[in-house]
């Protein structure tokens, strides 16, 4: 498996070639899409809406905590197409990566006109 490091470098890569492609202004399930097929082009194994199990005591809860992307079964992926990144974004990518113990996380906000502006990395 590779370092968190270079893993999240080929994850932002990979999504740079896509905001490249595609530019600012489509739903988030193009980007998905999109960059779905760039992470496959560079032999990174993924999982898509990734369904993460949640309990409460002894309670199983079907919530329906989705997961964009999981990379490596190692990075939580969270995409957005938004005005601008909130904290309410970044919270739920950290309840995502402490729930499904991801030591690793990326936000990414493809409506924005660089790329490297709409990109959190989060780090347990």
């Amino acid at each position: 498996m590779i370092q968190h490091e270079e893993l999240t470098f080929n994850i932002r890569a990979a999504a740079t070639e896509v905001h490249i492609g595609l530019g600012p202004g489509l739903l988030e399930s193009a980007y998905e899409e999109c960059l779905c097929y760039e992470l496959s082009q560079r032999n990174l194994a993924f999982e898509r809406q990734l369904t993460l199990p949640e309990s409460y005591k002894n309670l199983k809860l079907n919530c329906g905590y989705r997961l964009d992307l999981v990379v490596e079964k190692t990075c939580v992926v969270e995409l957005k197409a938004v005005a601008g990144i909130s904290k309410v974004f970044k919270a739920q990518l950290l309840t995502y990566m402490k729930l499904g113990q991801f030591p690793v996380g990326l936000l990414i906000n493809f409506n924005v006109p660089l790329l490297k502006d709409g990109i959190v990395r989060l780090v347990l």
